[in-house]
């Protein structure tokens, strides 16, 4: 047990644990660099403490400092967020070296999943469907490695076993761009990840993601909690997110659900965590696990009715889940849109003073952001000043409603992504629902490709 916690983060995400550790009548320590001195989240903190300079790798990624401030405070908790140390292993075991809880998973977990090939190793075993392809480290000899892809199927896609955020892979459609691929995303593993390992899988030409939402405690149990769709992507960073995933079989759905929370007993998992798979042709395959809380956690917590962050923490400090998989019932439909500091033509980013900030409102409508007017952007972290979630009765209702909240929000000073928000929610191909990941890029393609 505890009764203080260190957020080790900033922004919207920071003022969202400051939240759900009030609603528990936790202490509320908060960190943060010399670029966020002032910023609106820490006056809600019980205590703020500078751990360093704007860039994050001599503040929010420092682990020392972090520490440090911990055992200032006497916190006995840290709360990563998600981004910054929140998957790294070896914090995570210095957290628990300092005699501190670490809310998330333990290290072990992290280091499991947080690598792709063990990750799908471990899902094998566990019944988990996955991408077609090996599980194990590569061959050396290259005859044996072009008759794997060729087992698998062209075209194939290189992947970076550390990797993410869409860096790290490489998509190989002919027998003759295999060796180059492998030596040019090596070399890209080793350099961006410190892991040169990589590994390959069938190319899935027009799949979803959809995400799988998980809770598990210390004590054996562990629920799903629906399926998100969040196959609108550029680059592969999400842009909108929404839950239920739509046009999926809820046999097949739930089939999947129940064998991802046994995973997770298998592997030990504790807190909350994300399965993401690629569907296609109404098949789900594994490609990774996220240990962490994500940005798109508020679109289940609507539709699930289920606060995750109070329950990540209740978890944390050894409580049993309070409910079963019976208990959860998923209703309505939600939608949640990042709203990213960024001209939304270019997607250059756009810091500075936000001269005016009005937030919508009504009934289903929620804003996640610690912006307001008179906040000052930062130009040293990543672009996202909030998140517009909505909630109706059901996809039509909650996509109206989304119109309405995003006609409503107006953000001066700064240019935003507001207006790609606009557009998205009125186009007639996503308001079909189930639009695979390259839809947003084709999209794009065709509004700014001149008639």
């Amino acid at each position: 047990m505890f009764d203080t916690v260190l957020i080790a983060n900033r922004g919207e995400i920071a003022l969202r644990v400051l939240r759900a550790c009030r609603v528990l009548g936790l202490r509320v320590v908060c960190v943060h660099s010399e670029a966020d001195r002032g910023a609106p989240w820490l006056a809600q903190a019980d205590e703020a403490i500078c751990i360093g300079p704007a860039p994050a790798s001599r503040s929010y990624l420092d682990p020392a400092a972090i520490l440090a401030a911990a055992e200032r405070s006497g916190a006995g908790a840290i709360h990563p967020g998600y981004g910054f140390l929140s998957e790294n292993a070896g914090f995570v075991e210095r957290v628990e070296r300092a005699g501190l809880r670490f809310i998330g998973p333990s290290a072990a977990c992290i280091r499991t999943m947080g690598d792709k090939v063990s990750a799908k190793r471990a899902m094998r075993a566990a019944g988990v469907p996955c991408v077609p392809g090996p599980d194990a480290g590569l061959p050396e000899d290259p005859q044996a490695l072009l008759a794997l892809a060729e087992a698998i199927g062209w075209p194939v896609i290189v992947k970076a076993a550390g990797g993410g955020g869409g860096r790290g892979m490489r998509v190989v459609r002919t027998p003759d761009e295999l060796a180059p691929a492998l030596a040019l995303t090596r070399e890209e593993a080793r350099r961006a990840f410190g892991n040169p390992e990589v590994y390959i899988e069938k190319f899935l030409l027009h799949p979803r993601h959809v995400e799988i939402q998980v809770l598990a405690d210390a004590h054996g149990h562990a629920v799903w909690l629906g399926a998100r769709d969040c196959s609108l992507q550029r680059r592969h960073q999400k842009v909108i997110e929404e839950a239920p995933a739509p046009g999926i079989d809820p046999a097949a759905l739930a089939e999947v659900g129940a064998r991802c929370a046994a995973a997770c007993a298998q592997i030990g998992y504790v807190g909350v965590g994300t399965f993401e798979f690629l569907y296609e042709d109404g098949a789900f395959f594994f490609i990774e696990m996220n240990t962490r809380l994500q940005v798109e956690h508020p679109v289940t917590e609507l539709t699930a009715g289920l606060d995750i962050v109070e329950q990540q923490i209740r978890v944390a400090r050894g409580e049993p889940l309070a409910f079963g998989q019976a208990d959860v019932r998923c209703q309505g439909h939600a939608f949640e849109c990042r709203i990213n500091a960024e001209d939304p033509r270019t997607f250059r980013p756009s810091p500075g003073r936000i001269s005016a900030w009005h937030a919508p409102g009504g009934w289903g409508v929620r804003v996640d952001s610690h912006a307001c007017a008179g906040y000052v952007v930062p130009p040293h972290y990543d672009s996202m000043i909030g998140k517009l979630i909505v909630h109706g009765r059901d996809r039509a209702d909650a996509l109206n409603r989304l119109g309405v909240a995003l006609a409503e929000m107006r953000v001066e000073g700064i240019a935003t992504n507001l207006p790609l928000h606009r557009a998205l929610a009125a186009d007639a191909g996503f308001a079909a629902g189930g639009v695979d990941i390259h839809y947003l890029e084709r999209w794009l393609d065709q509004r700014h490709t001149p008639a």
